[in-house]
């Protein structure tokens, strides 16, 4: 097996009313300090995904640039990357949405992706859904289809990829946790 949930879990760190209280964040930093714990992780993704229909991979803005990156680069695909407001130089077309702790919203460059690209999304969990579902709308906005939504972790009781999959859109993620565990 290339992927060994519990060690994965013991290395991300769930820290306690943050950002605000009553949130139990997902800390996936000490995962990043593991190069054997990073190579599970990406070769997971990797052994998915490198006979997978795609053309591009879509990264969000900023902890889903860590993992989608390595994937890109392994699977020698185009990297897109969906950024919050304001941080991308060229023509953006931008989609509004809703995150746990309010309203943003995601931009992605005019000129990413053609009519019948097709596209892997990658962030660090699916939570509510929101950056994800925004990526998606971002997508076809551009002509392309999104192939499935992936991430370390999901939080199934906030009901993201429930959405997501609601939507058309298949999730994967390696783990999960429990809105509570600790």
């Amino acid at each position: 097996m290339i992927f060994d949930e519990f060690s994965i879990k013991t290395l991300i760190r769930p820290v306690v009313d943050f950002p605000k209280p009553g949130v139990i964040f997902r800390d996936i930093t000490p995962l990043f300090q593991s190069p054997r714990a990073l190579r599970l992780v990406a070769d997971s993704f990797i052994h998915r995904y490198v006979e997978a229909d795609f053309s591009h991979i879509g990264a969000m803005d900023a902890r889903g640039f860590l993992i989608g990156s390595i994937i890109a680069y392994e699977l020698n695909k185009p990297l897109v990357l969906f950024r919050k407001q304001g941080k991308l130089p060229a023509d953006v077309i931008s989609e509004s949405y809703q995150t746990e702790y309010g309203e943003a919203k995601l931009e992605v460059h005019a000129d990413s992706l053609c009519e019948g690209d097709k596209v892997l999304i990658f962030d660090d969990l699916i939570a509510t859904g929101g950056t994800l579902l925004a990526a998606a709308q971002l997508v076809r906005r551009l002509g392309a289809s999104v192939v499935e939504a992936a991430a370390i972790i999901d939080l199934p009781e906030l009901g993201g990829s429930e959405k997501l999959q609601d939507c058309g859109i298949p999730t994967f993620a390696l783990t999960r946790f429990a809105l509570n565990d600790l």
